[in-house]
């Protein structure tokens, strides 16, 4: 895991000095060594921060290919790439390293951009060919790590994050259409961030720079079958399937040359993740736990029936709503997103604890809800799909009934935005994007007038879904697999992915390594049927036989609880006002209303109240944001 930087001068040469600042706003990436490439007509520079994991001794970057004509920069990590190297030594190449990073510039050598196709893993990386004066940028193919890109000062530049461009001098101001959908729906478009005038290479996209101009090519999509396609299969043959992808998907992470430590909760994903690796490391698994002080959000216990099970030692980090009111800026200021729980405060406590105890790589459960269909929306989905709502409200109901911590959050909860556009389009709502115009609601009614003017008649619904290939990604597809795709590109990718994970773990300079969003194993599920992915209520119901007696009854049997922290809304010193009134207010976030919002939580049920949290921690986030950056 690393930081990495990339210019390319549009008019006059690039300043040797270019990389300091951006290079050094990444230090947290990388601060086990610092390379750069300048080219000898300054025209190109590329940068790299390094956190040493493999070949620690040897494998500094820029690398290079044996005649020099092929420089690359590269973040993240290559699996399987043993097996790679023999072949490219098999047919000639010459390898200076022992680092993963190394394949992918004798692959370019044999296949040019077609390597990337050869690539599994989470990456990012930045590849210069100066016989062909061509440059290729692309980031994996779930968006397991982040990059983006500005034009500005003379120069097109790509970076891990946008920290690091406006370290390099990109202006500091908000992008005004990506803070309205935000305020609407939680996230910015996927192609873009908060910042104006910085952009994201999505997910599976690959960019071709030559002569100062980018385009972005798709090398990758989900790709689910139509559902009259999908074909039926034995269950066992299924369950045995996935049991082998899962198996080896963990066990290709384990690689390292540090100590490698488990991200660990209450449920299946994690458990599994920690089971499957422990017959293959040489001592019992190390596991870390949040601990929470309020019960629902607490799965200390339950972790302690896992790492039991399975012979791991377990530390309890304790995260108390102080606490979290403590971490919350520094956690949002390193995520460059706007957050709706405590959670992320909670993840930056857990991972400065893991890198407190010389722990370099972490491997998490993260994913799994999305290749298995793990949430609890997306029962809802599937409990709407050929009936009329009459007749599926009572199944929502309950289902709202047994997952109240995600009201507000990935189940509705009150009146939302009108969500018309989106039922013309897909002929339903999925139920996250009926959660989150709930959320778009209540956040609505605290942004100032002047951003509701410049948002006037502007559908950030449906702007979003123009986004999309309709008819070759989305239509004809299960209610499940449409509403598992956007929310992949969304809220996996611009969330989960960027700001809870890549942002948080890289920003105590941890590599966070996730097994179950493997695309081989992905690409083996998607074409299952939906019945063995939700079976009579249950989620992931292939996962849990594919995993059976590896990890407790308990837990494999758990009904799915998302990692949330307790609401700071429900905690007795009111931490959530002490922040607000700490932070100063973006000019798009009305004083009064939120003022008065605050003034009327404590009159409110808990339910509401509850809801009513990840509205006010949003507005927190933008707070944050505006103060640490400037905006």
């Amino acid at each position: 895991m690393c930081g990495i930087v990339g210019a390319f001068a549009l008019a006059e040469p690039l300043d040797p000095a270019a990389l300091e600042r951006p290079l050094a706003a990444l230090r947290h990436r990388g601060p086990d060594g610092e390379g750069r490439f300048v080219s000898s007509d300054r025209r190109v520079a590329l940068g790299h921060r390094r956190l040493a994991i493999i070949d620690r001794a040897g494998g500094a970057q820029p690398i290079a290919s044996e005649d020099g004509q092929v420089i690359a920069v590269v973040n993240g990590e290559f699996y399987g790439h043993a097996a790679i190297r023999r072949g490219l030594v098999d047919a000639g190449h010459r390898f200076r390293t022992a680092s993963d990073s190394e394949i992918l510039i004798h692959l370019y050598e044999e296949r040019g951009i077609d390597a990337i196709e050869a690539l599994r893993g989470e990456f990012a990386f930045i590849l210069w060919d100066a016989r062909e004066r061509l440059a290729i940028a692309a980031r994996d193919r779930f968006g397991v790590r982040p990059l983006v890109y500005a034009t500005f000062g003379g120069a097109l530049w790509l970076a891990s994050e946008a920290k690091a461009l406006l370290a390099a001098g990109a202006p500091a101001a908000w992008d005004e259409a990506s803070v309205w959908a935000a305020t609407q729906m939680h996230y910015a478009p996927p192609d873009r961030t908060l910042f104006r005038g910085i952009r994201q290479v999505e997910p599976g996209d690959m960019a071709i720079i030559r002569g100062g101009e980018l385009q972005l090519r798709r090398y990758w999509d989900l790709d689910y079958p139509p559902a009259a396609a999908i074909q039926p299969i034995a269950e066992e043959e299924a369950v045995a399937a996935v049991r082998e992808a899962i198996d080896e998907a963990v066990r290709i992470r384990l690689e390292a040359e540090v100590p490698i430590a488990f991200q660990l909760s209450g449920g299946i994903d994690s458990s599994a993740v920690v089971a499957l690796a422990a017959p293959h490391l040489p001592r019992p698994p190390l596991c870390y736990s949040v601990a929470f002080d309020r019960p629902g959000y607490d799965e200390r216990d339950l972790a302690r029936v896992t790492a039991e099970h399975v012979g791991a030692e377990l530390r309890l980090v304790e995260v108390s709503p102080r606490a979290i009111a403590e971490h919350l800026a520094d956690a949002v200021t390193q995520g460059e997103g706007v957050a709706i729980n405590g959670h992320i405060a909670a993840k930056r406590i857990l991972a400065r604890a893991m890198r407190a105890d010389g722990v370099g790589v972490v491997l998490t459960g993260e994913g799994s809800d999305e290749i298995f269909a793990g949430y609890a929306h997306l029962r809802g989905d599937l409990l709407s799909q050929g009936t009329s709502s009459s007749s599926s409200a009572p199944g929502i109901a309950a289902l709202a009934a047994s997952n109240q911590a995600s009201a507000g959050l990935m189940l509705a909860s009150g009146e939302g935005i009108d969500l018309s556009s989106v039922r013309a389009a897909l002929g339903f709502v999925p139920g996250w994007m009926a959660a989150k115009a709930t959320l778009g609601r209540r956040v609505g009614s605290l942004v100032s007038g002047e951003l509701v003017a410049a948002g006037q008649g502007r559908d950030v619904y449906a702007e979003f879904l123009d986004g999309f290939d309709l008819e070759g990604q989305l239509l004809d597809r299960a209610r499940v697999h449409q509403s598992l795709y956007l929310w992949s590109k969304s809220a996996l990718a611009t969330y989960i992915l960027r700001t809870l994970g890549d942002g948080i773990e890289m920003g105590s300079s941890l590599e966070g390594r996730l097994p179950l969003l493997d695309h081989r194993l992905f690409e083996l599920v998607r074409g299952l049927p939906i019945d063995l992915l939700i079976r009579g209520g249950v989620e992931k119901y292939v996962l849990r036989r594919a995993i059976g007696g590896r990890i407790p009854a308990a837990i494999r049997e758990r009904e799915k609880h998302p990692f949330l922290a307790p609401p700071l809304v429900l905690a007795e010193s009111a931490p959530i006002q002490e922040v607000l009134r700490d932070l100063t207010l973006p000019p798009f976030i009305d004083r009064a209303r939120l003022r008065a919002a605050l003034d009327r939580l404590p009159t409110l049920p808990e339910g509401e109240r509850r809801a009513w949290d990840p509205a006010l921690m949003l507005v927190a986030s933008l707070c944050v944001l505006h103060r640490s950056y400037g905006l």
